[in-house]
């Protein structure tokens, strides 16, 4: 459930840019099967959305042990993509005039509680779409196969303290938006997994899109993978999908053509592939609104919108949004005025390095935007006290404790809870190179290339927070 994509240009990217000029399935497919043998990915499959005309590719395999290939309508998991189709659920219902962004979450679950009484009182759904709230964002609690799931999660959020205090800054969060499906079942008196199909799944003449086991099992379904050791290759994972809980989070399985399906009502300010108005002109236009700034701009978007990531790329207005599962990962990115949407759906390796190269060569083929560069450490490394920046920044779920070293903080990450149950490396060594006084690099344990995060919130010298994969980690010892 974790954004994966860091944003920047790879060495060489501009080799396989030719092949895409028209479009080519055959020659697609060919740049497509090239990048995930260089980048160690069992299986992707991708859909190019331009001018209202659909290109898709497939490539490699759903599955190492079995080998069966991967097509265009094997079904992935698009994980936190899930969001924006959750997100577009609760709009519609603000266009009914059931729900509002702004009222409190208790106006529709009055006995929602977590931690702290005052974000338990004041919180509204604006914060969870826009992952402002300071809820501990990773609570995976599994309550089961049961209709009444996500109602008993959001019954345990009682116990969940804050990263940051109520809309002071962005931090990812999970629990958010299965607290967001709690309130969509209650307004429509249906389970959410029936209330997507009802809402979105039919009306956009899905055929490939569900959120269950028993449903993604008809289909041919790619299973994820990860290594099993830092450096490893990847091998398939021994969980293929997470708690049914974290449906409104991530659970949805899809294919890029269903995906861009999707994306293409927002393009077309909410009308359905047969002109029925699926979404209010307003509500999409309200989504795409900024709502807080990302303290780490490279990792992922500059704002958040409502449910959505928005870009900036090249002077150009772009939003998405990233999916992690487990050994699964999804990228969708939307340049509106180009009229371009690309969709790549992954099941291991290094798929951020496929993202990255293969989108940078379309957006720049197909609509002349430049991929922002990540940051690069300079040449000369840095002089700089880096004693300000150890210590212990932790969250639910996660302790990362820094300390310098050889010009350079070294540390360890350390997971713990449900999610780190079903990895098998919950502890991990890593380098953070700096690049300036906020932003470093992150190099992990057996990883090729480096994560960028960021410090900030001084205080005479010394961050409040570290920003580390779209998650803000708050400080809380000094070394």
């Amino acid at each position: 459930m974790r954004p994966r994509a860091s944003v920047g240009r790879p060495k060489g990217a501009s080799a396989g840019a030719a092949i895409v000029k028209d479009m080519d399935t055959q020659k697609l497919q060919s740049r497509l099967s090239e990048l995930i043998a260089q980048h160690k990915v069992p299986g992707a499959a991708v859909g190019v959305l331009k001018d209202g005309e659909l290109t898709q590719a497939a490539a490699g395999v759903i599955n190492l042990d079995t080998g069966v290939e991967a097509t265009t309508d094997a079904l992935f998991q698009i994980g936190s993509i899930s969001k924006v189709w959750t997100t577009t659920v609760i709009m519609q219902l603000v266009d009914e005039g059931k729900l509002s962004l702004d009222e409190p979450v208790r106006t529709y679950l009055p006995g929602f509680k977590v931690a702290d009484p005052e974000v338990s009182a004041t919180v509204t759904l604006r914060h969870l779409l826009s992952h402002t709230s300071g809820i501990d964002g990773d609570h995976f609690q599994d309550f089961g196969r049961g209709d009444d799931c996500i109602e008993r999660y959001v019954d345990a959020c009682a116990t969940l303290g804050q990263t940051h205090p109520l809309g002071a800054t962005m931090s990812y969060c999970n629990t958010g938006f299965t607290v967001a499906g709690r309130i969509i079942e209650v307004i429509t008196g249906g389970q959410w997994d029936a209330v997507m199909r009802e809402r979105l799944f039919a009306p956009l003449g899905l055929t490939h899109t569900n959120t269950l086991p028993e449903e993604a099992i008809l289909f041919r379904a790619a299973v994820g993978h990860i290594a099993l050791e830092p450096g490893a290759d990847p091998s398939r994972a021994p969980v293929w999908v997470l708690p049914r809980i974290a449906g409104p989070m991530g659970l949805i399985n899809s294919t890029p053509a269903d995906v861009l399906t999707f994306a293409k009502m927002h393009m077309d300010l909410g009308k359905g592939p047969d002109g029925t108005q699926v979404l209010s002109e307003a509500s999409v236009k309200a989504m795409q609104e900024p709502q807080v700034v990302i303290p780490d701009k490279h990792t992922l978007g500059s704002h958040w919108g409502v449910g959505w990531i928005l870009f900036n790329w090249d002077g150009q207005s772009v939003y998405g949004h990233d999916g992690g599962t487990i050994g699964q990962a999804a990228f969708l990115r939307v340049a509106p005025d180009a009229n371009l949407a690309v969709c790549l759906l992954t099941n291991g390796g290094e798929a951020g390095q496929v993202y990255l190269k293969l989108y940078t060569e379309l957006f720049e083929e197909l609509a002349g935007i430049a991929v922002p560069q990540m940051p690069k450490a300079p040449e000369t490394p840095l002089e700089m006290d880096l004693a300000p920046y150890a210590g212990t920044y932790e969250r639910l779920g996660i302790k990362i404790e820094l300390a310098p070293a050889n010009g350079a903080l070294e540390g360890t990450t350390t997971m713990s809870g449900p999610l780190a149950n079903m990895l098998p490396n919950p502890v991990q060594k890593m380098r953070l190179v700096p690049v300036d006084s906020e932003t470093f690099l992150v190099y992990g344990e057996g990883e090729g290339e480096p994560s960028p995060a960021v410090f900030y919130e001084f205080v005479d010298g010394v961050p409040r927070y570290v920003h580390l994969g779209a998650r803000t980690h708050p400080r809380i010892a000094v070394q």
